[in-house]
């Protein structure tokens, strides 16, 4: 039997954040990223592509799935892998969406809407962006 070694195994940093069901609590998770920027090499734009996926994944939780109801909370966890990826998971305490379900923000009777662009720019900006099966919470991957 081959033995293992644990420097052959992938070095994994955790973090984790609980945020209440407010606006203000994105303030929290861009701390965090810039935090991030400090620790890991993170090239400028997957610094503005993790920013602007977890800005978004929050607000639509705070917003959408918590409804800002004072006794819901957000959850942020956070897995890097080998100081090489990032996987970030989003989670809200709501009844969850069907994301397929969505229209498309790009066709022309959805152009000029003000809302309805947010999986679609974080699909566009993560590495990978997967839902759960009940669309309350998201996983959220970067290459660094």
């Amino acid at each position: 039997m081959a033995e293992i070694k644990t420097e052959d195994l992938p070095r994994t940093d955790l973090y984790t954040l609980q945020l209440p069901s407010k606006l203000e609590s994105i303030t929290r998770v861009e701390n965090l990223v810039d935090e991030l920027a400090q620790k890991y090499p993170i090239a400028e734009d997957t610094y503005a592509n993790m920013l602007t996926c977890l800005n978004e994944a929050t607000i639509n939780a705070i917003v959408h799935g918590n409804r800002e109801s004072e006794h819901k909370k957000v959850y942020i966890n956070l897995e890097v892998v080998d100081g090489r990826k990032f996987i970030f998971t989003v989670a809200d305490e709501g009844e969850g969406f069907a994301y397929s379900d969505l229209a498309d923000p790009t066709s022309p009777e959805n152009i000029e809407a003000l809302t309805g662009r947010g999986v679609f720019i974080m699909k566009h900006l993560a590495d990978q962006c997967i839902f759960n099966s009940k669309g309350n919470e998201i996983e959220l991957h970067f290459k660094i």
